[in-house]
């Protein structure tokens, strides 16, 4: 079952017939599954079917859609060109409804879509397609202004969030955080107080409170260092540094 809230105040607009669909996806295979889905529902209209941001656009401004239904990643730039729609559409024109499809568990679009608000929203992975009943109550909530998260998405965030509580890195201060990704970055105590305009003294504080925090106590056989630095690429992200970055 998805995740859906309830719709909040009057509808979004006047639905006095069947809900207008734009429909936007790069992959021919899911596009056509999509269409035929939608064709053969009568609680919609599919009154355009697009293959790249450019079209979606277009589509939009001429059809005037009640709902707009769309993948995160398409032509032209093949980025996350859906979420960049919805978020403009929250500007633009507020009440069209959007659903937006994911091949994988992706919290972080997830986020960014619902980043502005949850209302008229929904988050679904592309396996939801092959019931048509759950794509279509998404596309009815959308419409109505309320919200659809896919369960699995949620999951995904709730055992982010958990993760993170038991991280030994959620002891520290966003200063400390900071300075720690500096260490992890490979730059001395010096180099660290010129970049965040520090005085050395203020930076071997922090530092000293960063291995106490991690526990970390003196070590003759490796430093604390290089401790502290494995501890954040392991709870952060791996492209943050690179292993060559690893201080001796």
């Amino acid at each position: 079952m998805l995740w859906q809230t309830a719709t909040r105040g009057l509808m979004r607009r006047e639905l006095d017939g069947p809900i207008r669909v734009v429909a936007a996806e790069d992959s021919y295979v899911v596009r056509e599954f999509l269409t035929s889905a939608l064709e053969s529902a009568p609680e919609v209209e599919l009154v355009a079917v697009c293959s790249n941001r450019n079209e979606l656009e277009a589509a939009i401004e001429s059809e005037r859609p009640d709902v707009l239904i769309s993948d995160i990643r398409m032509p032209p730039s093949g980025g996350a060109e859906g979420i960049a729609v919805a978020a403009r559409l929250r500007e633009t024109d507020p009440d069209v409804g959007v659903v937006i499809l994911s091949q994988y568990a992706e919290p972080d679009y997830a986020v960014a879509l619902l980043e502005a608000g949850s209302g008229g929203r929904a988050y679904l992975l592309k396996e939801r397609i092959r019931n048509r009943d759950e794509l279509i109550g998404a596309i009815a909530a959308v419409a109505r202004g309320g919200s659809v998260i896919d369960p699995k998405i949620v999951e995904v965030l709730i055992e982010g969030r958990a993760r993170r509580a038991r991280s030994p890195l959620a002891e520290l201060t966003p200063r400390e955080l900071e300075l720690l990704g500096e260490i992890a970055a490979g730059k001395s105590n010096g180099a660290i107080a010129q970049s965040l305009v520090l005085t050395k003294r203020a930076v071997e504080k922090h530092v000293n409170s960063i291995f106490s925090k991690l526990g970390l106590p003196e070590d003759q056989d490796v430093s604390r260092r290089v401790k502290a630095t494995l501890i954040y690429l392991s709870e952060t992200d791996p492209s943050a540094a690179s292993p060559a970055s690893v201080p001796g």
